[in-house]
């Protein structure tokens, strides 16, 4: 099939999953992977092949940015205890127990321990796109260990491999390799990242802003390629370190449009993946003889298990060496475990380890084994896809995990300290920017009715957890403990930006209608003094200084770690929302 007509199919697939998965009430990316296989049923569509480099350098950089540009640091920072082994051990773990199940079953152990390293991996776009029922602190441990396990996993496959081709490695050698992949990586992207603080600090330009964004994710993973490095970690320290420098060095026009077309693009990627994923999986089905298929479908089962059963064991050995939640049970913990387990999902990065094997070796023979590398890895995606991906929403309401108000709560409490910072330096501001006390007054007026409002909802809300727990406990004498939490009355955490967004209006606080505009035109007005064309620009200047102040105590909140990451940008979000406002599309946007 010809490009454009592979691109209209995926579109169309896309479009037929979006609209079916909410009316099926499952997960888009499990519905278009079932798209995908059902699609390989056509014997044309079969001949698509997803070649190893575009999952490696098309895909993966852009969604890998994105999910690095979403993950809180400040998570990271306090959960390395688990992510560090989880990165490391586990998947090292993981590749040792389906390689040794893999050759008990008849694969030769070299094509085996290839077939270990490419399914260890948890994948983080997977767990992204399947995950968000999770309570917040668990899928970001998840979604953090995710995406620093790659660099562990292609070493592994690095070394595999060489010992499929029949080279021969030194443990000194495996060393450098480890070393090279991390510390490789790290360095790409902190060095891509630092180029591009300083080239972006000298930009006001929206479009050049973000096409330099565009440019970092790609430009960390070549480098890092270039000099044999994990390139997944390159791109993944390169979009940490720009989350974070981001809001001093970009426009509030740059990050509005960001955060319009990023999701979508990624969304677009991701969708198209899970399609072909399927589209492969019947490719190398009918690539295989009917007489190998039966083992390797048990094979397939059986790695997968293993995988399940390596991650719980793992989880539970280490839990001595981690430090438990406050007030967390036994029970809750065991419970935990097996939420993660269920959760850790295969996709991308497993099938481009997997098609990256040697078609053949240095002697133009064919490699043994490739096929079935292939085949199980296709099949364990699947498995953890359609199996897990249903199962995890009844895993987590079994679970009962304790709700996690922590986000709402930093919210709240931002929106308070800004607020209260910016109405403390009102008078030097209006005094620094030449405004008028009428202007002054009423900026002042609204500033303490945010203020209020922020306070009634922060008290609302309280009061609501407090009814919930009420009704919880009185459910439980009466043996109805079966029903959920009901959850606090009032809109959740992005309709709060949405709402605590002021409106710009005119000095009297209304919107501009002709009657003003006929005043403001009118023959008696006397210019020489404060007409409302110069309140409306004092109000402009004071509202942006304002605002400089309110982002000033809100980077300085998350700097000291008294809100999340996230948390400062949903916040952030608002503050861009009424700087271009205040500013006007058209000179936003220059």
């Amino acid at each position: 099939m010809q490009g454009l007509e592979i691109t209209v199919l995926l579109g169309l697939a896309m479009l037929v999953g979006t609209v079916l998965a909410p009316r099926l009430r499952v997960a888009t990316p499990l519905v278009l992977l079932v798209i995908g296989l059902a699609l390989g049923f056509i014997p044309e569509l079969r001949q698509i092949e997803l070649p190893p480099e575009t999952v490696l350098l098309l895909f993966l950089p852009v969604m890998l940015f994105r999910e690095a540009w979403t993950t809180s640091l400040r998570s990271v920072r306090r959960s390395l205890r688990y992510i560090i082994p989880m990165s490391t051990l586990l998947v090292v773990a993981s590749a040792f127990a389906v390689a040794g199940v893999a050759t008990w079953m008849g694969v030769p152990w070299e094509a085996a321990l290839v077939l270990g390293a490419a399914v260890a991996p948890p994948d983080a776009t997977a767990v992204a796109a399947l995950g968000r029922l999770l309570p917040a602190k668990t899928f970001m441990k998840l979604k953090a260990e995710s995406l620093t396990n790659d660099g562990t996993a292609l070493v592994l496959y690095a070394i595999a491999v060489a010992l499929l081709l029949g080279d021969q490695i030194t443990p000194l050698q495996i060393t450098g390799m480890v070393l090279l992949s991390y510390l490789g990586g790290a360095a790409a992207g902190i060095a891509v990242a630092a180029a591009a603080f300083f080239a972006l600090r000298r930009m006001q330009s929206t479009l050049t802003i973000n096409l330099t964004m565009v440019l970092v994710p790609f430009v960390s993973f070549l480098i890092a390629e270039l000099i044999d490095a994990s390139g997944v970690l390159a791109v993944v320290f390169a979009g940490l370190i720009m989350a974070w420098v981001s809001p001093r060095i970009t426009t509030a026009m740059s990050r509005r449009a960001a955060d319009a077309t990023w999701p979508f693009g990624v969304y677009l990627l991701n969708g198209a993946l899970f399609v072909l994923i399927g589209l492969e999986v019947q490719l190398v089905l009918h690539e295989i003889s009917g007489s190998e298929i039966g083992i390797l479908l048990l094979v397939t089962v059986a790695a997968w298990i293993a995988l399940f059963l390596v991650r719980y064991l793992f989880q539970w050995m280490f839990s001595p060496f981690a430090r438990p939640a406050a007030g967390s049970s036994r029970s809750l913990r065991h419970r935990s475990r097996i939420v993660s387990t269920v959760a850790g999902f295969r996709g991308a990065v497993s099938l481009a380890i997997a098609l990256s094997v040697p078609v053949t070796a240095a002697d133009g023979s064919l490699v043994a084994g490739r096929d079935a590398i292939v085949f199980v890895t296709a099949g364990v995606i699947v498995l953890t896809l359609l199996v897990q991906g249903p199962l995890l929403p009844a895993v987590i309401r079994w679970a009962k995990l304790p709700s996690d108000d922590a986000a709402i709560e930093e919210y709240e409490l931002a929106e308070r300290a800004i607020s209260g910072a910016a109405l403390s330096v009102l008078d030097d501001l209006a005094a620094e920017h030449g405004i008028s006390d009428r202007v002054r007054d009423r900026a002042r007026r609204e500033g303490y009715e945010r203020l209020e409002l922020a306070n009634a909802r922060a008290v609302a809300r309280q009061r609501a957890i407090e009814e919930r727990d009420l009704s919880e406990l009185d459910a439980s004498f009466d043996d109805a403990s079966s029903t959920g939490p009901v959850p606090p009355d009032g809109p959740d955490l992005d309709q709060r930006s949405t709402e605590r967004a002021p409106q710009v209006t005119d000095d009297d606080g209304t919107a501009l209608t002709g009657p003003l505009q006929m005043i403001a035109v009118s023959d008696d007005i006397d210019v020489t003094q404060r007409s409302p064309l110069l309140r409306h620009k004092e109000a402009q200047r004071l509202r942006l200084a304002v605002l400089e102040r309110k982002r000033e105590v809100l980077l300085r909140l998350r700097r000291e770690g008294t809100i999340d990451d996230l948390v400062a940008r949903k916040i952030l979000a608002g503050l861009d929302l009424e700087e271009i406002r205040a500013r006007g599309i058209e000179k936003a946007s220059d």
